[in-house]
């Protein structure tokens, strides 16, 4: 048993994987550049960017936001790598509940409410945390690409999809709020138009 009192971690290393397989759950192998494997992989490493923004100074309401959409990652990720035709109700995993969709809404809503309305596109960047919120709405897009890819092969659960979707808007409006609290100003593509090649704010083009 290990510190926490569940069941023992397994060896880190187990040289299975080096003749470019990986295993999913309940054991099947598969090669791992399988598509479902680029969609698990694709929420895994947006779950690791989401905790990187939780090391920079930010508020207790955005971690905790934060760690509820990480727990969601992690059941989504376990749902990607079940094999088609098992069920994850009998290995413990919780389906993506339209609750959860609507609560990623709420927060979009919310954070909306306080900030100015969004008539121009703005470049990603801004403070440390900010910066990576955008770097985490990319992720999310990718990750919601890689699933509707394997949706061509084997079957996804949708609302797997449109909670990518909607956590893809969540990071964004995210960005704008904690650089707004920050006071980073919004910086806009300039489409050939910045002047003596600086990089500062600029009128840019209207959405």
């Amino acid at each position: 048993m290990n510190e926490a009192g569940g069941p023992k971690m397994t060896k880190i290393y187990t040289k299975t994987g080096d003749d470019g397989t990986t295993g999913l759950i309940g054991g099947k192998r598969v090669p791992k550049d399988a598509a479902r494997i680029e969609a698990y992989g694709a929420v895994d490493e947006l779950n690791a960017v989401l905790g990187l923004v939780c090391a920079f100074p930010v508020s207790e309401r955005l971690r905790t936001v934060i760690g509820r959409v990480q727990d969601d990652l992690f059941n989504i990720g376990a749902d990607l790598a079940l094999p088609t035709g098992m069920n994850r109700v009998d290995w413990g995993i919780p389906a993506i509940a339209e609750e959860d969709i609507r609560i990623l809404e709420r927060e979009i809503d919310d954070c909306q409410a306080a900030l100015p309305p969004l008539r121009q596109f703005i470049l990603p960047g801004g403070g440390p945390a900010g910066a990576m919120l955008h770097l985490a709405r990319t992720v999310a897009r990718r990750a919601e690409r890689r699933c509707v890819a394997l949706t061509h092969a084997e079957p996804v659960d949708p609302q797997v999809v449109r909670y990518l979707n909607r956590l893809s808007d969540l990071c964004f409006v995210l960005a704008r709020y904690v650089n707004q609290e920050d006071s980073r100003p919004e910086i806009h593509p300039s489409f050939g138009k910045r002047e003596n090649g600086g990089t500062g704010p600029s009128t840019g083009g209207a959405l």
